[in-house]
């Protein structure tokens, strides 16, 4: 198998492989709400993080009408200049992309991701939504990583405890980039999972994802954010699908009896 770069099997831009699979199983779900498939209005997000899942979110919520700010740890980085000439949006610091922003995306690695919430600031975070779509894994002994379970159980659960004011969203980080603002790429049902302890909260982000996409009967709301343990290990059931099925355009579909 050819090497692999360290962050991009979650979230590569590679062109698909021929023969998008969906791995599905057969359990007794709860499912979201339906919700109005009207898009959300257009709202000022911060997308923290200038990696590939970064940029491929801010890109589609560019897209579908959104101002859009890319946070980094320093207001020059190239990836994010870059991605601001494309595309013709702001960017700056975590702090400075928190601070006016309606809604927050951590794209960080999940291992980080608590420092550079800190970097943007608790003020800038305080009542607003949050939405994680981090998995904690380590590379430091190479591919495929370890899971690093962090003492609150989830890295969305340990940014809930730091941030108290805000409200944190689990969500998307079952599945690869490209998967995640695009579901069409592998057809049939297949599913994303929510959890999060604010009904509102969840509400935003269930019509961010409609208005990337995704199905009502698609969306699985787990409940309180502690379900969140249950989805950041899923991470690892994925790259063991990719390498096992040898494409990239894999995700898990939750049916009902």
């Amino acid at each position: 198998m050819p090497p692999l770069a360290r962050h991009t099997r979650f979230s590569s831009a590679r062109s698909r492989s021929a023969g998008a699979l969906t791995w599905t199983y057969a359990v007794r779900a709860r499912c979201s709400p339906g919700y109005s498939t009207d898009e959300v209005a257009d709202m000022r997000v911060a997308v923290l993080g200038t990696g590939q899942v970064g940029r491929r979110l801010a890109s589609k919520l560019v897209e579908v009408g959104h101002t859009v700010t890319m946070g980094s740890r320093t207001a020059d980085n190239a990836d994010a200049t870059a991605w601001a000439a494309e595309t013709g949006g702001a960017h700056g610091t975590f702090a400075d992309a928190a601070a006016d922003a309606d809604v927050i995306v951590n794209a960080t690695s999940g291992t980080v991701s608590l420092a550079a919430l800190t970097a943007a600031g608790a003020d800038n975070l305080r009542g607003k939504v949050v939405v994680d779509v981090s998995n904690p894994l380590d590379f430091s002994q190479g591919f495929p990583p370890k899971l690093v379970v962090p003492e609150a159980g989830s890295v969305a659960e340990s940014l809930q405890a730091a941030f108290p004011d805000a409200f944190v969203v689990k969500t998307l980080n079952t599945t690869n980039n490209q998967v995640m603002v695009d579901p069409g790429r592998i057809p049939g049902k297949h599913s994303i999972f929510l959890s999060g302890d604010d009904a509102a909260a969840k509400k935003t982000v269930t019509e961010l994802l409609l208005a990337f996409g995704w199905a009502p009967d698609q969306l699985i709301d787990l409940g309180p954010l502690h379900t969140a343990r249950s989805t950041e290990p899923m991470v690892l059931l994925w790259v063991s699908l990719f390498q096992a099925l040898g494409t990239e355009d894999v995700n898990i579909g939750v049916f009902t009896a």
